[in-house]
């Protein structure tokens, strides 16, 4: 159709997210956000990304030597009742037009979502003003998108808005526009007092269990999904996964009633920039290696070792788990089985951020294991690369796993991934021991110790085997999990909505 094309030819889409790397980093959302918004460029899509200028987007700015344009427009426009303004900054990178939108009572604090004492109490506004602020900044800038892909609920507000929001809901500028929703992890839905619908001049029959209401509070994760033109999220598995009850997080009654059309609900696997996360060119890492000669990355693990402080014993094979410290990660069932892990013949390496009682539980750990455990609390990328080059496995205890990329990035770097069967984890990682010729890791599916330590049994056998192995290493690091295929997808379904 005529009107989805630029005088240049190219598919307009806005996006807009919480987070995009290398701006601001949080978890897989950053990474995501990043390289899909390049590629899309890539493939005659004019991209334009919305994102809040946080405190931590301004010293990484400079850390990139990247000074952002400051436009001569600001955003206003008004939430219950009182009037809110915000700056706009605009940031070119690798062929995105990112704009920066400004606000320091809402965005010039040390972190994005919470404190260790939980979620900031005005998150419903921070979030909320940069919905309705990424729609003003497209009329400001007289940039009228084919599609608005928001991502998670914080920018939910953006599809229940034009849905509802008086004056927005019949504004001629988004009368073509459709939106599609991502859902990258379900567990975060964005729940709010009834009051939240007042304060956006929604109207009052929106709280209900047919509306945004769940469990008494208005989610705005069920809005998003309820209102969006296209629901998508990042794996085929867990887009099937979270249509049951298990999985669904209270929200498997509204998954299910949207996917009543079959495109409704789509899985689109996540991929990771396979020129970013590259073992022979990546400078972080102690040695270069490649799949046709691996040899170099025994050097990244002697190093590794030495770096950390454990013992250099090359009969112990490196386990590492790089993730944040959530439960959602599994890692109370990791910190159970570390005795057995480590009488199995085990290293383990661990490093992440998150839940203050998971780092007071590692600490303790620490302290009785010393040459066979190493935890880091505050991590790097500099550090993580080291870690994925380094270890001979990697290990994804998940309850749920949307997606996952530290089992793709594993794989790059000759790391087997030892995961627990879902999500994303199933539509990336082949059991080896079911298939020894197609195999790339390991899979346990019962959330459970014995389950794990089976896994981690059978991976540590095979590892004895050196000939195995190494072609096992060089398997995994020719798997192609990039977003060449992915990104094709998010343009079929963008072109497939606006015919």
């Amino acid at each position: 159709m005529a009107s989805a094309k630029t005088k240049e030819g190219k598919l307009k889409v806005l996006f807009v997210a919480s987070e995009m790397d290398p701006f601001i980093r949080v978890g897989g959302l950053a990474d995501v956000i990043g390289t899909l918004s390049r590629r899309l460029s890539g493939l005659d899509c004019d991209i334009r990304v919305v994102l809040p200028y946080y405190k931590g987007v301004k010293k990484n700015l400079k850390k990139l030597n990247i000074e952002p344009k400051k436009l001569d427009k600001k955003v206003v426009f008004c939430v219950d009742w009182l009037v809110e303004e915000g700056e706009i900054y605009e940031v070119q990178y690798k062929d995105v037009t990112v704009y920066l939108l400004e606000n320091d009572k809402y965005f010039e604090r040390d972190q994005i979502y919470a404190t260790p004492k939980g979620e900031f109490e005005d998150n419903d506004l921070r979030f909320g003003f940069l919905s309705l602020g990424a729609l003003e900044i497209a009329k400001l800038l007289n940039f009228k998108p084919n599609i608005i892909h928001c991502h998670d609920w914080q920018c939910a507000f953006i599809p229940i808005c034009l849905k509802w929001r008086k004056h927005l809901k019949d504004d001629e500028f988004f009368k073509d526009s459709k939106t599609v929703f991502t859902i990258h992890n379900i567990s975060y839905q964005g729940q709010f007092d009834k009051n939240i619908i007042d304060k956006y001049g929604l109207p009052g029959f929106l709280f209900t269990s047919q509306g945004l209401e769940l469990y008494g509070k208005v989610n705005l994760l069920k809005g998003g999904i309820l209102y969006s033109d296209l629901v998508t999220t990042v794996s085929p598995t867990f887009a099937e996964e979270i249509k049951k009850r298990d999985y669904g997080h209270g929200l498997d009654a509204v998954l299910k009633w949207i996917s009543r059309k079959s495109d409704n609900l789509t899985g689109i696997l996540n991929g990771i920039d396979y020129d970013v996360w590259n073992p022979e060119s990546d400078n972080a890492i102690y040695s270069k290696f490649s799949a046709n000669d691996i040899s170099a990355k025994t050097t990244n693990t002697s190093k590794l070792k030495e770096e950390l402080g454990l013992s250099e014993n090359e009969e112990y094979p490196l386990l590492c788990f790089v993730s944040k410290l959530t439960e959602q990660k599994g890692l109370d069932l990791l910190i159970d089985s570390l005795p057995q892990i480590l009488d199995l013949g085990y290293q383990v390496v661990i490093i992440g951020s998150g839940e203050a009682r998971f780092e007071q539980m590692l600490r303790k750990a620490s302290r009785k294991f010393r040459k066979n455990l190493s935890i880091t609390i505050k991590p790097s990328e500099e550090l993580e690369r080291k870690i994925y080059a380094g270890s001979d496995m990697l290990v994804m205890p998940s309850r749920f796993e949307p997606c996952g990329l530290g089992q793709i990035i594993a794989l790059r770097y000759g790391t087997i991934p030892v995961v627990r069967g879902t999500g994303g984890l199933l539509d990336t990682v082949k059991d080896y021991t079911e298939n020894n010729k197609n195999g790339n890791g390991f899979i346990f599916h019962e959330f459970s110790k014995v389950s794990l330590l089976d896994a981690l049994l059978r991976a540590i056998t095979l590892y004895e085997d050196n000939e195995a192995w190494k072609k096992l290493i060089s398997r995994a690091m020719k798997e192609d999990f990039s977003w060449r295929k992915s990104g094709k997808t998010y343009k079929e379904i963008y072109q497939k909505l606006l015919t």
